[in-house]
C-alpha cells in the first residue's frame, strides 16, 4: 500500500489537493453498504465482550502468542542446529522459568522490605511534601469510612497504637492476592506457550490448506511472515532497550545512595514495557522513593530527574530511531489503546496493547477492504523516505 509522501502538504484547506493520488478510493475503498458496517460493528463489540468476560482464558493465550513471536528467532536458530522441536521448546520454557524465578527470588526480599516501610514513611512524605498532605488525609478518611461500612472498624473509636499495622496488612494482603493471580496466569501462559512453540507452523499450514484460492494462500503467508518479522523485531528491540534503561537506572540509583538499586532497575525495566503510562508511573514512583530515603530535599528529587533523563534519551531518541521503519503507529491511538486494554485486562493488557495494535495494522494493510482502517492507524513518518 502506497503512503503519503513526507513532503505532502498539510491538510489545512483543500483536502483533495493535500492528499496523494495513492490514497484515493480506488486504493483504499471504504465500505458503502450500511449493513456491512453495522454487522462489522456488532462483530467487534461481541469479540471485545467475549475478551472481557473470558479474561482468565483469553489473556494467557494472547500473552503466550506474543511470547512465541519473541522467541521465534531463537527457535529457528535451534532448528538450524538440528535440535528437536520438543527439546527446543522445553529448553525455552526452562530458561524463561529460570530467569523469572531467579529475578523474583532476588527481588522479593527488597520488595517486601519496601512494602513494610511504606506505611511508616507516609508521615515523612506528609512532612516533606505539604502539597499532598490534604489528599493523603482525604484518602485516610475514605479508608476509615470504607472499613466502617464493612464492619472492620468502630467509627467511634480513635485509631489505636496498632492502627499503623492496618495499612501494612492491607498492602501485604494486596500483594499476596496479586501474587496468587499472577502465579495462576503465569502457569497457564507457559503451558500454552510450550504447545505453541512445539507446534511450529502447524496452524499456518492448516490455514493455508483451507484457503480456496492461490491468491488467498499467498496473502495468508505474507501476513504471517510480516507479523512474525515486525512484531518479533519490535519485541526484541524494546526488550534490549528496556534492559539498558534498567541497567542505567540501577547505576543511577546506586550512585545516589538509594537502597536496593537492583529493585529499581527491575522496576524501570518492567515499566518501560508500557509506553507513556509506564514512564509516568515511574516518575511518581521514583519521586516517592527519593522523598522517603534521601536527604537533603534537593537530593530527594534526583531519582525522578535521573529516571526522566534516561527515559527521554531512550524513549524519544534511540528506540524511535530503531523502530521508525517498522512501526509508525498513531500516538493518539496508542494511548487510547493503552487505556482501553488496561481497563479490559489490567497491567498485562497495557503491556500487550502496542503489539496487538501493530498486528492489527499489519493485517489491515494487507486486506483490501480493511486498508483504509490500516492507514488510519498509521502515524507520521518523520525523516524517512516513503
Amino acid at each position: 500500500m502506497a503512503s503519503i509522501p513526507n513532503d505532502a502538504p498539510r491538510v489545512d484547506g483543500d483536502v483533495s489537493r493535500a492528499l496523494d493520488a495513492a490514497t484515493d478510493d480506488a486504493e483504499m475503498p471504504l465500505p458503502s453498504d450500511p449493513k456491512t458496517v453495522f454487522l462489522g460493528g456488532l462483530f467487534v463489540l461481541a469479540a471485545l465482550t467475549a475478551a472481557y468476560v473470558t479474561r482468565e482464558v483469553i489473556l494467557p493465550v494472547v500473552l503466550a502468542f506474543i511470547l512465541k513471536l519473541l522467541l521465534q528467532p531463537v527457535m529457528r536458530l535451534l532448528e538450524r542446529f538440528k535440535v528437536p522441536r520438543v527439546l527446543a521448546a522445553l529448553l525455552m520454557i526452562v530458561l524463561l522459568f529460570a530467569v523469572i524465578g531467579g529475578l523474583g527470588s532476588a527481588l522479593s526480599g527488597p520488595a517486601t522490605d519496601w512494602a513494610k516501610r511504606l506505611p511508616e514513611g507516609l508521615p515523612r512524605l506528609q512532612e516533606r511534601v505539604r502539597v499532598i498532605s490534604g489528599p493523603l488525609d482525604s484518602l485516610k478518611g475514605m479508608v476509615a469510612h470504607a472499613k466502617g461500612m464493612f464492619g472492620n472498624s468502630d467509627p467511634g473509636t480513635a485509631p489505636a497504637a496498632g492502627a499503623a499495622a492496618g495499612p501494612a496488612m492491607d498492602i501485604q494482603g494486596t500483594i499476596l492476592a496479586g501474587v496468587q493471580t499472577f502465579a495462576s496466569e503465569f502457569l497457564t501462559t507457559f503451558l500454552v506457550l510450550f504447545f505453541l512453540l512445539n507446534s511450529g507452523d502447524t496452524f499456518l499450514r492448516r490455514l493455508v490448506e483451507v484457503m480456496p484460492r492461490f491468491k488467498d494462500k499467498r496473502q495468508v503467508i505474507d501476513i504471517s511472515q510480516q507479523v512474525e518479522s515486525d512484531v518479533s523485531s519490535y519485541l526484541v528491540t524494546i526488550t534490549v532497550m528496556n534492559a539498558l534503561v534498567g541497567i542505567a537506572t540501577g547505576i543511577a540509583m546506586w550512585a545516589l545512595g538509594l537502597p536496593n538499586p537492583a529493585l529499581w532497575a527491575a522496576v524501570a525495566f518492567l515499566l518501560n514495557y508500557v509506553p507513556i503510562l509506564g514512564p509516568l508511573v515511574g516518575l511518581v514512583t521514583f519521586l516517592g522513593v527519593g522523598m522517603l530515603s534521601l536527604d537533603p530535599l534537593w537530593k530527594a528529587f534526583m531519582p525522578m530527574v535521573l529516571y526522566g533523563v534516561i527515559h527521554v534519551i531512550e524513549g524519544e531518541t534511540l528506540t524511535p530511531m530503531l523502530l521508525a521503519r517498522r512501526f509508525t503507529l498513531n500516538p493518539v491511538l496508542v494511548i487510547i489503546s493503552l487505556l482501553f486494554w488496561d481497563w479490559m485486562w489490567g497491567v498485562p493488557g497495557a503491556i500487550l496493547a502496542v503489539p496487538m495494535l501493530a498486528i492489527t495494522k499489519i493485517i489491515c494493510d494487507r486486506i483490501r477492504p480493511l486498508a483504509a482502517f490500516g492507514h488510519f492507524l498509521e502515524g507520521e513518518k518523520r525523516g524517512m523516505d516513503s
